[in-house]
């Protein structure tokens, strides 16, 4: 994409990765994804917030080059991670005058990921600001959102928050500006849950730290901008904050059937109790379906057959994926079936200590379920939609 002036003398410099599929060799794109840099002109000196992934570094340059920019004062490193910061070796060869601006434990981690020279940075403190003549950037500190050295950069004049990873979205789109707010909502909650998720109470507290200010703009690092900003505050306080829902997460597998027969027959129960289920099949579920789904999770409810004397492979990964996320669920189970005998309860239990939650007595059978199984399985949809009306989830 070409550069674009959405305020007077600032504009979006970034690029737009159509094509992407796959993030950290891990979380999926389905919708692409953008690295969001943007360049500020003050009437005195200018600068650049935040850079681009270290795969596409002539991208921003060439946008740089089409501005007719000679000179960049300041390079904003909100975030050392390299989809942000993997072009600050050709910015600051391209603009030798620029003094990299960041927290010093960014400072640290940007010399150890580029060999940068400890000369190129200017560190600042929480609430610093610095002048660009007729505009201020004021820094807000956020460790832990997602990284320990992030900062947050407010344009005090503009009131345009800069919140790299906060409040962004995996999702390639030519609008500049949040336009279906559907489709931004589910990418945004996805980005939350996949990311910001298991840095929950540092997010409550950075929502409150930033209350005082007044947005006209928020423009994130990936995804559209906002120019609604009560849109995305409001969701990400109701992520943070709200008590789980009426809902049961069900992440499971079947290798026989056994297994597959207690689930379907486990979702009836409980849906005939007014308890919502959504369920996965590990062999073939979009894990970022699955993290969207435990933001709001009360109950997480594993599926598992016994593989050599443990859970199933796929059902560790979903056990290990919620124990890394922490969601706010309350109460969690297992279910499956095993051929002589082995511990998948215990080692499943043993992978989620992050996960604050009460466990309920699984239920396992022998072989394929009988009528015994199935009243327990009757059993527990009844002490889940009892647990979950005596929480108040709704």
């Amino acid at each position: 994409m070409k550069p674009r002036e959405f305020a007077p003398g600032i504009f979006t410099v970034g690029y737009i990765d159509w094509d992407r599929r796959l993030f950290d060799s891990l979380i999926p794109l389905p919708d692409g994804t953008s690295y969001n840099s943007y360049l500020i002109k003050g009437s005195e000196k200018t600068a650049l917030i935040d850079t681009v992934d270290r795969l596409v570094p002539q991208s921003l340059l060439d946008n740089l080059t089409s501005l007719g920019i000679e000179r960049i004062d300041y390079v904003i490193a909100n975030h050392a991670e390299p989809d942000h910061s993997g072009a600050l070796p050709q910015v600051t060869a391209r603009y030798p005058e620029a003094k990299i601006v960041c927290t010093e434990r960014c400072k640290g981690m940007l010399i150890d990921l580029f060999g940068l020279a400890a000369e190129k940075f200017k560190t600042v403190n929480d609430r610093e600001t610095i002048s660009l003549g007729n505009r201020t950037l004021e820094f807000i500190h956020a460790p832990w959102v997602h990284w320990p050295e992030t900062m947050l950069t407010y344009l005090k004049e503009d009131k345009i928050l800069f919140p790299c990873d906060f409040f962004g979205s995996h999702l390639a789109t030519t609008d500049l500006y949040v336009t279906d707010e559907g489709q931004v909502y589910e990418a945004a909650k996805r980005y939350y849950a996949e990311i910001m998720m298991p840095f929950r109470t540092t997010i409550q507290n950075n929502l409150q730290k930033i209350q005082g200010y007044e947005f006209k703009i928020i423009a994130p690092s990936h995804g559209p901008m906002h120019k609604k900003p009560d849109f995305i505050l409001k969701a990400y306080h109701s992520w943070a904050y709200d008590e789980p829902s009426n809902i049961v997460v069900l992440p499971f597998v079947s290798m026989h059937g056994s297994t597959g027969k207690m689930v379907d027959y486990l979702v009836g129960a409980l849906a005939q109790r007014g308890v919502a289920v959504k369920q996965f099949d590990m062999s073939v579920a979009d894990i970022g379906k699955l993290a969207i789904a435990l933001v709001d999770a009360g109950t997480i409810v594993i599926g598992t057959p016994t593989v050599l004397a443990g859970p199933h492979p796929a059902a560790v990964y979903a056990a290990v994926l919620a124990n890394a996320l922490r969601p706010k669920a309350k109460f969690a189970s297992v279910i499956g079936s095993y051929g002589w005998g082995g511990k998948a309860v215990e080692t499943i239990a043993s992978l989620i200590p992050n996960l604050k939650v009460e466990i309920i007595p699984p239920v396992l059978c022998k072989g394929q379920p009988r009528e015994t199984d199935y009243q327990a399985l009757e059993k527990l949809a009844e002490t889940i939609a009892q647990k979950h009306k005596e929480s108040g989830f709704k």
